[in-house]
């Protein structure tokens, strides 16, 4: 879901790859059989968010902090962790913008 949305918003087809790119499901069942596997989410996480962040036009979006003092990391994990059991057969990538959304609120966005 989240390539048909990134897609109809730049008119392009895309494919989001990477491990990020799988299903909330996969996302909960591997991060209970090996947690330090959650690690490489938020990496993923994080350069997905950032990569959202600079290619929006200059003026939008600009000065987002990512990992604000008021939601740090680890709740930021907490956040997909809790999206996911929700909407098991979501994409990872469609909880990551749900939460940069989230974060551009908090940034007054």
């Amino acid at each position: 879901m989240a390539a048909v949305q990134v897609a109809a918003q730049n008119k392009v087809p895309v494919k989001i790859v990477g491990i990020g790119a799988t299903s909330c499901a996969h996302f909960t069942t591997e991060i209970a059989s090996d947690p330090d596997a959650e690690k490489n989410y938020l990496a993923w996480m994080q350069g997905y968010m950032s990569g959202i962040m600079v290619g929006r036009p200059v003026g939008v979006d600009d000065g987002i902090d990512l990992t604000p003092h008021t939601f740090p990391l680890g709740a930021q994990a907490e956040f997909m962790r809790a999206f996911c059991a929700k909407q098991p057969k979501s994409d990872f990538a469609d909880g990551v913008e749900r939460l940069y959304v989230m974060l551009k609120r908090l940034n007054g966005t």
